[in-house]
């Protein structure tokens, strides 16, 4: 019994002790606000004594620089995403070719690429500029580098997204293809920036070694339609056809509709109003990309013999073929029946931006600040 009393006094003594310890721990462990006291207390003179704890969880200051590679006909376009944000700066890339025309590239400054978050922007407007690009775009993610992207702003292959007959081939899943297989870096997938693609559904085409991110320049065309609603205008949005009102009818909440319709009469395919009211009105045409410009023009015949005040287009990608963006015809004052009081375009095509930069009736419209938002991490 005595043996038994010795030990449960000793264990009750070292039950207090540890009791103590533990008490006198947590008066020694200076608490969360103790600490910023202390950081206050040691603060210079005349310095905000929780700046680095506001600067911490500011989320502008934690975004980090990211290096930005671009093909030569971008080059302007890359020089304004610069300018748009201070945490971009511009790589460079050495573009010759060998004797027999095949490229002969080179990355400067390579070895100081290690876990930066790198990006290239591309343009694949002509076919004969896409091996160079994608031999430097397979490149980039092998240089150690923490993350890749890659701003495409106009996927040229969209509007070839399906087959209609046997035989057929649907390029734009060749293209997703290739650009499926770019090699991951350190950080992971590939960030794949497309701007206003023809169909939603082409994301699908993509493998799950890029991670497409589909942006849009109608908020550009939208700031432009509040000016000019500022100003008095009466803005309707019109479609040139059901498939543009089903990819851009959800971004205009407000805005009056006209939808127009493709009929065929023989050979012919005649533009003819489905839906609305443009009379009096100043109707912009909304679509994702001009070729030639037949349709546009069409709708835009059709809606001023509709009484339309004045006709404005939209598009995100001016391609214009063969110069085809002379046809297009200023209307300055005199109303609908004389051409288009403005074109708006972005520069995501860059042999058409620099083409019809300054001439009416075509407004650039640039694609920098939200691909720089885009490239922010």
């Amino acid at each position: 019994g005595e043996v038994t009393g010795r030990r449960a006094a000793a264990a009750a003594a070292e039950k207090r002790s540890h009791r103590h310890a533990i008490s006198s721990s947590r008066l020694e462990r200076p608490s969360r606000r103790a600490t910023r006291q202390n950081h206050a207390l040691r603060a210079a003179p005349g310095e905000d004594p929780y700046s680095s704890f506001s600067e911490s969880m500011d989320p502008q200051k934690a975004k980090q620089s990211c290096i930005l590679f671009y093909s030569p006909d971008t080059e302007a376009l890359a020089r304004k995403v610069s300018n748009a944000s201070a945490k971009i700066n511009l790589g460079e890339i050495a573009w010759k070719n060998f004797a027999d025309g095949f490229p002969n590239l080179f990355i400067k400054d390579a070895q100081n690429l290690r876990n930066s978050h790198v990006a290239f922007l591309a343009s694949f407007h002509d076919p004969a500029l896409i091996f160079e690009q994608l031999s430097i775009i397979y490149a980039l993610p092998r240089m150690f580098v923490g993350s890749f992207t890659l701003v495409l702003p106009f996927f040229p292959t969209g509007t070839a997204e399906r087959i209609e007959a046997e035989g057929e081939v649907a390029t734009a899943f060749t293209l997703a293809r290739i650009l499926s297989n770019i090699p991951l870096s350190r950080g992971g997938p590939t960030s794949l920036v497309i701007f206003d693609i023809h169909a939603l559904q082409e994301r699908f085409y993509f493998g799950d070694t890029v991670l497409p991110l589909f942006e849009s320049g109608i908020p550009l065309l939208k700031a432009e339609l509040q000016k000019l609603t500022a100003a008095g205008e009466e803005i309707v949005i019109a479609y040139p056809d059901e498939g543009a009102w089903k990819r851009f009818h959800m971004f205009f909440p407000g805005y009056p509709e006209v939808i127009c319709t493709k009929v065929r009469d023989g050979d012919k395919r005649i533009v003819r109003l489905k839906e609305g009211q443009p009379a009096g009105k100043h109707v912009v045409i909304v679509d994702d990309l001009v070729q030639s410009g037949g349709t546009l023009i069409e709708c835009q015949k059709l809606l001023a013999m509709q009484g339309a005040k004045h006709v404005s287009a939209y598009v995100t990608h001016g391609v214009f073929p063969k110069e085809s963006w002379r046809r297009f015809k200023h209307d300055p004052s005199e109303g609908a029946k004389d051409g288009f009081r403005h074109f708006w375009l972005t520069d995501s095509c860059p042999q058409t931006a620099k083409a019809v930069e300054g001439k009416a009736p075509f407004c650039l419209l640039s694609l920098a600040e939200p691909i720089a938002a885009a490239l922010e991490i």
